[in-house]
């Protein structure tokens, strides 16, 4: 079993940045691969970046490319995702989520392909 809590949400102006944590406990968090996903109202849930257990690859959805970094930190046991330039398409409730990886596979991207998720941070962004 992997704990996950995110924090770090809130609201910011367009523009603006954010930096998101995900902090996890229970097994070794280290053979882990961490996806980033976000609901906004009345939407479905969305990939938004992911990162291998190594953390030497990561994915991200093409509407955050070149704005979001995600990277971890397994002494810590932490991953964070940092959003720049942050638009107001980008409010939504954001959730880290984790699945075992035997390898340091590319990440995957799909919602089901992850066992474990946090309980959500919301990010507002204001126009």
């Amino acid at each position: 079993q992997v704990q996950l809590v995110e924090s770090g949400g809130g609201l910011v102006q367009a523009g603006g940045s954010l930096r998101l944590s995900c902090a996890a406990s229970g097994r070794t968090f280290s053979r882990y691969a961490v996806g980033w996903f976000r609901q906004a109202p009345g939407k479905e849930r969305e990939f938004v970046a992911a990162i291998s257990w190594s953390g030497d690859s990561t994915r991200y959805a093409d509407s955050v490319k070149g704005r979001f970094t995600i990277s971890r930190d397994n002494a810590k046991n932490t991953v964070y995702l940092q959003m720049s330039s942050l638009k107001p398409d980008d409010t939504a409730v954001y959730y880290c989520a984790s699945r075992y990886s035997s390898t340091p596979s590319p990440p995957r991207t799909g919602r089901y392909d992850y066992t474990y998720w946090g309980q959500g941070t919301q990010v507002t962004v204001s126009s």
